[in-house]
């Protein structure tokens, strides 16, 4: 799926530490926990707590997020429709991976098994 260079900007422009905030509260408000969220986080981009915080505090666009980030080489095994796009379809590296981690928001969110959230071969 094509996205509009708009829409990948915004995304591109756009902070972590801005969205952050709501991750918590989605997850929190349908009974799950900020430990739970760190670990999905930390599993599709190898941030700890520390590096974490630190991004959040330096108020890093999703690009420079990203940038940093060693993506799970299992993340191409997310797939799903969010926020009206179907992940695998989506042709920006970035934009994808963005909408990898609302998607692992949304089923931690929706309180699946975290070794399903967890994808492996």
């Amino acid at each position: 799926m094509v996205t509009t260079p708009e829409h990948d900007a915004r995304i591109a422009k756009m902070t972590f530490a801005s969205v952050y905030p709501h991750y918590i509260t989605k997850v929190e408000k349908k009974g799950g926990t900020k430990a739970e969220l760190h670990q999905v986080i930390e599993w599709l981009t190898g941030f700890d707590d520390g590096q974490l915080q630190e991004l959040i505090d330096n108020k890093v666009t999703f690009e420079t997020f990203f940038d940093k980030a060693t993506l799970n080489v299992n993340a191409p095994l997310i797939k799903g429709v969010i926020c009206g796009y179907r992940i695998e379809d989506i042709e920006t590296p970035l934009t994808r991976n963005v909408r990898y981690l609302d998607k692992l928001v949304d089923e931690v969110a929706k309180r699946r098994k975290m070794e399903k959230i967890l994808r492996s071969e």
